[in-house]
Protein backbone atom coordinates (compact mmCIF):
# COMPACT_ATOMS: atom_id res chain seq x y z
CA UNK A 1 0.00 0.00 0.00
CA UNK A 2 1.33 3.44 -0.78
CA UNK A 3 1.12 6.53 1.26
CA UNK A 4 -1.54 8.54 -0.03
CA UNK A 5 -0.12 11.78 -2.38
CA UNK A 6 -0.05 14.73 -0.48
CA UNK A 7 -1.15 17.57 -2.94
CA UNK A 8 -0.35 20.95 -1.21
CA UNK A 9 1.39 23.43 -3.42
CA UNK A 10 5.77 22.92 -3.12
CA UNK A 11 7.43 25.14 -0.38
CA UNK A 12 8.61 28.12 -2.29
CA UNK A 13 5.36 28.24 -4.49
CA UNK A 14 3.22 28.70 -1.53
CA UNK A 15 6.11 31.10 0.04
CA UNK A 16 5.95 33.22 -2.98
CA UNK A 17 1.93 32.60 -4.07
CA UNK A 18 1.30 33.89 0.04
CA UNK A 19 3.57 36.74 0.31
CA UNK A 20 3.39 38.32 -2.88
CA UNK A 21 -0.70 39.34 -3.47
CA UNK A 22 -0.02 40.49 0.27
CA UNK A 23 3.35 42.99 -0.30
CA UNK A 24 1.32 44.22 -3.87
CA UNK A 25 -2.08 45.09 -1.65
CA UNK A 26 0.68 47.03 1.03
CA UNK A 27 2.74 48.74 -1.50
CA UNK A 28 -0.31 49.67 -3.24
CA UNK A 29 -1.85 50.97 -0.17
CA UNK A 30 0.66 52.87 0.91
CA UNK A 31 1.75 54.58 -2.30
CA UNK A 32 -1.87 56.11 -2.36
CA UNK A 33 -2.38 56.26 1.28
CA UNK A 34 0.87 58.36 2.53
CA UNK A 35 0.55 61.51 -0.17
CA UNK A 36 -3.02 61.64 1.01
CA UNK A 37 -2.61 62.30 4.44
CA UNK A 38 -1.22 65.70 4.90
CA UNK A 39 -2.77 66.93 1.60
CA UNK A 40 -6.82 65.67 2.02
CA UNK A 41 -6.86 63.49 5.09
CA UNK A 42 -5.52 65.83 7.47
CA UNK A 43 -8.04 68.58 6.92
CA UNK A 44 -11.62 66.10 6.84
CA UNK A 45 -13.84 65.65 9.44
CA UNK A 46 -12.75 63.24 11.32
CA UNK A 47 -15.32 60.61 14.18
CA UNK A 48 -13.46 61.11 17.71
CA UNK A 49 -12.42 57.73 17.75
CA UNK A 50 -10.33 58.34 14.96
CA UNK A 51 -6.95 56.44 16.16
CA UNK A 52 -3.63 58.57 15.81
CA UNK A 53 -1.83 58.62 12.22
CA UNK A 54 0.72 56.69 13.73
CA UNK A 55 -1.00 53.37 14.82
CA UNK A 56 -1.75 52.30 11.35
CA UNK A 57 1.39 51.16 10.03
CA UNK A 58 2.06 49.15 12.73
CA UNK A 59 -1.41 47.60 12.69
CA UNK A 60 -1.22 47.12 9.50
CA UNK A 61 2.06 45.71 9.06
CA UNK A 62 1.08 42.82 11.79
CA UNK A 63 -2.06 42.16 9.97
CA UNK A 64 -0.14 42.14 6.37
CA UNK A 65 2.10 39.60 8.14
CA UNK A 66 -1.06 37.36 9.82
CA UNK A 67 -2.92 37.22 6.44
CA UNK A 68 0.53 35.96 4.65
CA UNK A 69 1.26 33.34 6.37
CA UNK A 70 -2.34 32.23 7.38
CA UNK A 71 -2.55 32.24 3.56
CA UNK A 72 0.89 29.98 3.37
CA UNK A 73 -0.51 27.45 6.12
CA UNK A 74 -3.68 26.86 3.71
CA UNK A 75 -1.69 26.71 0.69
CA UNK A 76 0.49 24.27 2.46
CA UNK A 77 -2.59 21.78 3.39
CA UNK A 78 -3.61 18.75 1.45
CA UNK A 79 -5.51 20.10 -1.50
CA UNK A 80 -6.73 16.76 -2.48
CA UNK A 81 -10.67 18.04 -1.72
CA UNK A 82 -9.52 20.96 -3.77
CA UNK A 83 -9.05 24.75 -2.29
CA UNK A 84 -9.12 26.76 -5.36
CA UNK A 85 -12.60 28.34 -3.45
CA UNK A 86 -10.31 29.44 -0.41
CA UNK A 87 -7.70 30.82 -2.83
CA UNK A 88 -10.05 32.59 -4.79
CA UNK A 89 -11.90 34.14 -1.96
CA UNK A 90 -8.12 35.09 -0.53
CA UNK A 91 -7.58 36.69 -3.64
CA UNK A 92 -10.60 38.53 -3.51
CA UNK A 93 -10.39 40.20 -0.13
CA UNK A 94 -7.02 40.72 -0.92
CA UNK A 95 -7.52 43.25 -4.14
CA UNK A 96 -10.94 44.68 -2.20
CA UNK A 97 -8.07 45.31 0.93
CA UNK A 98 -5.83 47.54 -2.23
CA UNK A 99 -9.41 49.31 -3.83
CA UNK A 100 -10.81 50.46 -0.43
CA UNK A 101 -7.57 52.24 -0.61
CA UNK A 102 -7.34 53.52 -3.80
CA UNK A 103 -11.20 54.71 -3.18
CA UNK A 104 -10.98 56.52 0.16
CA UNK A 105 -7.59 58.17 -0.34
CA UNK A 106 -7.17 57.86 -4.12
CA UNK A 107 -10.18 59.03 -5.02
CA UNK A 108 -10.62 61.28 -1.96
CA UNK A 109 -14.23 59.83 -1.05
CA UNK A 110 -15.22 58.56 2.23
CA UNK A 111 -18.29 57.37 0.31
CA UNK A 112 -16.65 55.32 -2.63
CA UNK A 113 -14.55 54.23 0.32
CA UNK A 114 -18.01 52.99 2.18
CA UNK A 115 -18.92 51.34 -1.25
CA UNK A 116 -15.73 49.45 -1.33
CA UNK A 117 -15.25 48.07 2.62
CA UNK A 118 -19.19 46.50 2.64
CA UNK A 119 -17.74 43.78 0.36
CA UNK A 120 -14.20 43.95 1.48
CA UNK A 121 -15.92 42.75 5.32
CA UNK A 122 -18.02 40.35 3.71
CA UNK A 123 -15.38 38.44 1.70
CA UNK A 124 -12.62 38.76 4.66
CA UNK A 125 -15.13 36.87 6.85
CA UNK A 126 -15.53 33.98 3.96
CA UNK A 127 -11.83 33.99 3.38
CA UNK A 128 -11.64 33.66 7.54
CA UNK A 129 -14.83 30.17 7.18
CA UNK A 130 -12.44 28.81 4.52
CA UNK A 131 -9.59 28.64 6.14
CA UNK A 132 -10.85 27.68 9.51
CA UNK A 133 -12.58 24.44 7.56
CA UNK A 134 -8.82 23.54 6.36
CA UNK A 135 -6.43 25.24 9.03
CA UNK A 136 -7.83 26.50 12.58
CA UNK A 137 -4.65 28.20 12.91
CA UNK A 138 -4.98 30.11 9.63
CA UNK A 139 -8.58 31.27 10.61
CA UNK A 140 -8.03 32.37 13.89
CA UNK A 141 -5.00 34.46 11.82
CA UNK A 142 -7.76 36.32 10.29
CA UNK A 143 -9.48 36.95 13.05
CA UNK A 144 -8.14 40.53 14.09
CA UNK A 145 -7.80 41.71 10.33
CA UNK A 146 -11.73 41.12 10.17
CA UNK A 147 -12.08 42.82 13.83
CA UNK A 148 -9.95 45.33 12.01
CA UNK A 149 -11.99 45.89 8.81
CA UNK A 150 -15.00 45.78 10.77
CA UNK A 151 -13.22 48.86 12.75
CA UNK A 152 -12.67 50.62 9.52
CA UNK A 153 -16.08 50.44 8.28
CA UNK A 154 -17.30 52.41 11.27
CA UNK A 155 -14.69 54.84 10.69
CA UNK A 156 -15.33 54.90 7.05
CA UNK A 157 -19.07 55.15 7.50
CA UNK A 158 -18.65 58.30 10.07
CA UNK A 159 -15.83 59.95 7.86
CA UNK A 160 -18.42 59.83 5.00
CA UNK A 161 -21.09 61.06 7.11
CA UNK A 162 -19.35 64.11 8.99
CA UNK A 163 -18.36 65.09 5.90
CA UNK A 164 -21.51 64.38 3.49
Amino acid sequence: MTAPHNKALPRLTSLLTSIIPVAAASVIGSVVTLPNIPAWYAFIAKPWFTPPNWIFGPVWTALYIMMAYAFYRVLRQDSSGGHRSTIMAFMLQIALNAGWSIAFFGGRSPLLGLIVIVPLCLSVAWTLVLFWKQDRLSGALLAPYLAWVLFASALTFEVWRLNA
